[in-house]
C-alpha cells in the first residue's frame, strides 16, 4: 500500500537553520556570550540575524570582525569549540520551528515522502536541536557538513543525503532560504524551493530558485505541482 500514496518515490531534502527552525536567537545568544567572554561588547540582534545559517566558523568570524576584534586564525579553534559548547548547553531555548512547519512535514510524511535534512551545520548539533524540538521523528536521514565530501553548495552534499534515505536527484526537491541551497540544487540538478523568511542578505525572490513560498502552508501544493509534472 505505501507504494500507492500520491508522495511515493519522492525525497525532500531540507536545510535546517532558517528554513525549517527559527535558530538566530539561540545563535546570536551563544555568539555573545563568546563575545563578552573575551572582552567585547554583545552585537544587536537584528545586525547579526542574517550572519547566521553559514556554520559556527563563519558565524564567529563574521562576529569578531563586527565587534572591531577580527578572528586570527591561532585563536579560531579554541573559541569555534567554545562556542559549540555554548550552543549546546541552549540548543533550543529560544529556538522554534517556522509556523506551519510541523504540520507540513507530518503531512509530506504520511503521504509518501521521504524527508531528510542537508544543513552546513554540523550533524551532532543538528541532531541535538531536532531531538529537543521533536523533529527528529520526522526525518529518514540528517547529513550535516561533517557527514559530506564538502558542504553546500557542493553538489556532492545534497547528493549524499538524498542517497542516504535510497532517493534519486531526477525524484528530489531541496527546500532552502539561501544562495549556499540555491546552489547546491543548480550543481546537484535538483530543483529548489526557497522559503521567503530564512537568513538571506538578498530577497528571497531573487537567489534564483525554482519558485518561493511565503509559508509553510504552501509547500503541500508545490510538491504535489512538481510530482504531477515530473511524471
Amino acid at each position: 500500500m505505501h507504494d500507492q500514496l500520491p508522495l511515493s518515490g519522492l525525497t525532500i531534502a531540507f536545510d535546517l537553520d532558517g528554513t525549517l527552525v527559527d535558530t538566530a536567537p539561540d545563535l546570536i545568544g551563544s555568539l555573545n556570550t563568546v563575545l563578552a567572554e573575551e572582552g567585547l561588547s554583545p552585537l544587536p540582534y537584528d545586525e547579526v540575524r542574517l550572519m547566521v545559517g553559514r556554520g559556527a566558523k563563519a558565524l564567529l568570524e563574521m562576529g569578531f570582525a563586527a565587534a572591531g576584534a577580527p578572528l586570527d586564525a591561532d585563536r579560531a579553534p579554541r573559541l569555534v569549540e567554545r562556542f559549540i559548547a555554548v550552543y549546546l548547553d541552549r540548543i533550543a531555548l529560544e529556538s522554534t520551528p517556522f509556523p506551519g512547519t510541523v504540520a507540513a512535514l507530518e503531512k509530506l510524511r504520511a503521504d509518501g515522502a521521504k524527508l531528510c535534512v542537508c544543513t552546513n551545520k554540523l550533524t551532532g548539533l543538528s541532531e541535538a536541536l531536532l531531538d529537543a524540538l521533536d523533529l527528529t521523528r520526522l526525518f529518514d536521514a540528517v547529513v550535516g557538513q561533517d557527514q559530506a565530501p564538502a558542504p553546500k553548495p557542493d553538489a556532492r552534499h545534497l547528493l549524499t543525503t538524498i542517497e542516504a534515505v535510497g532517493g534519486r536527484p531526477d525524484r528530489a526537491i531541496l527546500v532552502g532560504d539561501s544562495i549556499t541551497d540555491v546552489g547546491a540544487g543548480k550543481n546537484a540538478k535538483v530543483p529548489v524551493v526557497v522559503v521567503s523568511f530564512g537568513y538571506t542578505e538578498a530577497p528571497a525572490r531573487e537567489l534564483g530558485g525554482d519558485i518561493v513560498i511565503d509559508h509553510f502552508d504552501e509547500l503541500d501544493g508545490v510538491v504535489r505541482a512538481w510530482m504531477a509534472g515530473a511524471a
